[in-house]
């Protein structure tokens, strides 16, 4: 899930902190290097971008990726529709704003999905770095309903919208939202 890297519209809470300008630019640089990390064979690799139109053809993300937009709606609403709009089998949605995201981490969440119906990896603030579904059944119509996003509830929330799943847990990787978190 990734924002196409502009001035004021990406790591705003960042920006803030270390101004906008570099918090684009930091942005940019990581998910170019996160990319770089996570390509495997094993796994297919699509970028869910926004703003849409704009995402769909940005020249910043690798053209040999492909893409899907995001469309509307909240964090929740976003996801759903980007795992809905994955073949049938495992996958996992990750977010751009995670240092210690590689391909030995993404590995861990699909074997995890062997054994489980979602994976989470979840965040030090509260919230997840990765989410993941074994896809064997339809996904939840009120996945994501009545998440608190951006809070330290988000990964319980979340949680509580799969009651009959077996969850797997992987490593507990911490985002970066604010300069603290870049230290």
């Amino acid at each position: 899930m990734l924002k196409e890297p502009r001035v004021g519209r990406v790591k705003t809470r960042l920006g803030r902190d270390i101004g906008m300008v570099a918090a684009a630019w930091w942005f940019r640089h990581q998910v170019r290097a996160l990319l770089r990390r996570i390509s495997d064979p094993r796994w297919n690799v699509v970028l869910a971008v926004s703003p849409d139109c704009a995402g769909m053809v940005s020249r910043v993300w690798p053209t040999h990726l492909p893409r899907i937009p995001q469309g509307s709606g909240n964090l929740g609403d976003r996801m759903a529709r980007a795992l809905r709009s994955a073949p049938v089998g495992p996958v996992c949605v990750i977010g751009g704003d995670i240092p210690d995201i590689n391909a030995a981490r993404i590995q861990e969440a699909f074997v995890a999905l062997g054994r489980s119906d979602a994976v989470f990896g979840p965040a030090t603030d509260g919230g997840y770095w990765l989410i993941g579904l074994s896809r064997v059944r339809a996904i939840p119509p009120v996945i994501f309903s009545g998440v608190r996003w951006s809070s330290q509830h988000a990964l319980a929330d979340t949680i509580a919208t799969l009651p009959d799943h077996r969850i797997a847990y992987v490593a507990c990787l911490r985002d970066v939202d604010t300069a603290d978190d870049l230290n």
